[in-house]
Order: structure tokens, then C-alpha cells, then sequence
């Protein structure tokens, strides 16, 4: 009797997510809409279209097509698939329906591709060598649940590359100047050290050795999370190549590096990362040091003991 009541207040719990979350996609498409709306102005249009909402829209678009899939099969084995071929098509798609480009769109086309390619293929292996992706193991069953993961994943496109896709279709072509060089090298510094931080850690978990330990060498000594920090180095780089090509109500698409920081910093990825770590690790004497001497997120010299 105890455990069907167990079962029963789970299921119960579920249900009341559900409903709590039921509010969050239509949230999310309401504020897509508005960054679609200013991230227009000023920009090329295509058949009577704005090119920047034409692009928002079918990065919804793909995200609710590939969910149906996903959720049928309950599976999330191509989540980050689908998130990194968006970026490469909406990226390519800004490009071709807004020519003649210029050199800045065609910098802020390829860092994109780059950025997204490169990524892409490391979350992909990354979920191919564990079998499966442990974020979405409570959200699958779930409809609403699942469905708003895929969701967020548009607007996470929309907001973070929202800049480069305005500055790609903005009708406000300015030649590549020495802020485009300022952004360029901060791009490089963010890509190398995101590219850098995943492979150490990922070599690291290859060696059996390892295995239950956590991770304090190369960056991972100077930062518990220099992956997060190359990430939101490289789209400040990417805002600040787009800068000059936008005016008005596009400006603010400018938002992308503020989000990132923010989703990554206060609500998805250190929190959470930091959470399961503590659970793991909290009270070992070598954790704790770590803990205590290295930074969280900036890559710093450790601190003296």
C-alpha cells in the first residue's frame, strides 16, 4: 500500500509539472516573436518576409518537426544534432537571401559554422559514447516537458546567434573595422579554450583510470569550468563583429552575450554542474582544496593555500 502510494504522489507530482511548465513554451515563441520583430528592422526581406523572421520562424519550425520524432521513439540522441545543423542552415539561409554580402557577413557566416560544426560533432560523439544523454532521462516521458526542452533549444538559437543572423541580413553594410579585429581575437580566444576544455576533459574521461575522479589538469586547474567561459567569449566576439552593421530596434539582438552568460553562469549549466559535483565529491579533502583554490568560471591562477 505504501509503495502505490509512493507511485501515486510521484505520479501526481508529475502531472502538476506538467501543467506548470504548460505555460512555458508559448512564453518562449511570445518572446522569439519580439526578438523576430525588432531583429527585422532594418533588415533584408525576402518575397515580402523579413529575412531575420523568416529565419526565427523555421528554427521553431525545425525544432518542433524533429520533436515528434524524438518524443515517439523517446529519444534525445539527436538533440544536439538538430540544434547544430540549425544554426548552419539558418546561418547559410541569412546569407543566401541577403546578398550581395560583405565581408563581415561572410566572417559572422563562417565563425557560426565553425562554432557550430566543431561543437556539434563533439556533443554527438560525447552522447554516442555514453549511450544516451542522463539531462533527459526524467524529462522523455513527459510531453510538455520534453517538448519545451526542444523549444528552449530554438529560442537558445535565436538569442545566441540572433546578433549574427541580424547583422548577416542587415541592410547596413559597414567594411570590416578595428572592432571587427577586437571581436575576431576575442572569438579565437573563446573558441580555443571551449575546443581546448572539452578535449582535455574528454581524454580525461577516456582513461579508465579516472574513472570516479574529477577532473584538475590543463585549464581544468585554472577554471572548473573553462569550456562555459570560451562559450561566452565567443559570441562577445561575435556581438561585437555585428555591432556596426546594426541600428535601431536590431540592437537588440546584442542581448546573445548577456543570455548566455546568464543561462550558463545562474541557470542550466554551472549551477547544475556544480550541484552534482558537490553531491559526488563534497567533503574529500582533494575536492575541496580544488574547490576552494580555483576559479569558477574566468581561467585564473590558483589561489595560494
Amino acid at each position: 500500500m505504501g509503495a502505490g502510494g509512493s507511485a501515486h504522489e510521484r505520479k501526481a507530482a508529475h502531472v502538476k509539472a506538467d501543467r506548470t511548465e504548460f505555460v512555458t513554451s508559448p512564453a518562449v515563441v511570445l518572446i522569439a516573436a519580439g526578438i523576430a520583430w525588432a531583429g527585422s528592422a532594418g533588415g533584408a526581406v525576402a518575397g515580402g518576409v523579413p529575412v531575420f523572421a523568416l529565419v526565427v520562424g523555421l528554427t521553431f519550425l525545425i525544432q518542433f518537426v524533429a520533436f515528434v520524432p524524438a518524443y515517439l521513439t523517446q529519444s534525445e540522441r539527436f538533440y544536439d544534432l538538430t540544434g547544430s545543423l540549425t544554426y548552419i542552415s539558418m546561418a547559410s539561409l541569412a546569407a543566401a537571401l541577403s546578398t550581395p554580402l560583405d565581408a563581415r557577413s561572410i566572417l559572422l557566416v563562417a565563425l557560426v559554422i565553425v562554432w557550430a560544426g566543431r561543437l556539434g560533432t563533439f556533443l554527438v560523439r560525447r552522447v554516442r559514447r555514453a549511450g544516451k544523454d542522463g539531462r533527459f532521462d526524467d524529462i522523455k516521458p513527459s510531453f510538455v516537458r520534453f517538448l519545451n526542452v526542444w523549444t528552449i533549444q530554438a529560442l537558445w538559437i535565436t538569442l545566441t546567434a540572433g546578433a549574427a543572423f541580424a547583422a548577416i541580413g542587415s541592410t547596413n553594410r559597414v567594411a570590416l573595422d578595428a572592432l571587427a579585429a577586437v571581436g575576431l581575437c576575442i572569438w579565437l580566444v573563446g573558441f580555443a579554450v571551449e575546443v581546448a576544455a572539452d578535449l582535455q576533459k574528454s581524454r580525461f574521461r577516456a582513461d579508465p583510470a579516472n574513472t570516479g575522479r574529477f577532473i584538475r589538469t590543463g585549464l581544468w586547474s585554472w577554471s572548473r569550468h573553462p569550456n562555459y567561459f570560451g562559450e561566452i567569449a565567443l559570441w562577445v566576439g561575435v556581438a561585437l563583429i555585428a555591432l556596426p552593421a546594426l541600428r535601431g530596434w536590431q540592437l537588440v539582438t546584442l542581448i546573445s552575450p548577456a543570455f548566455v552568460y546568464l543561462l550558463l553562469t545562474r541557470v542550466s549549466g554551472v549551477p547544475l554542474l556544480e550541484k552534482r559535483a558537490d553531491e559526488t565529491w563534497g567533503g574529500q579533502d582533494d575536492y575541496e582544496d580544488y574547490k576552494s583554490r580555483t576559479s569558477v568560471l574566468v581561467p585564473l591562477p590558483p589561489r595560494a593555500r
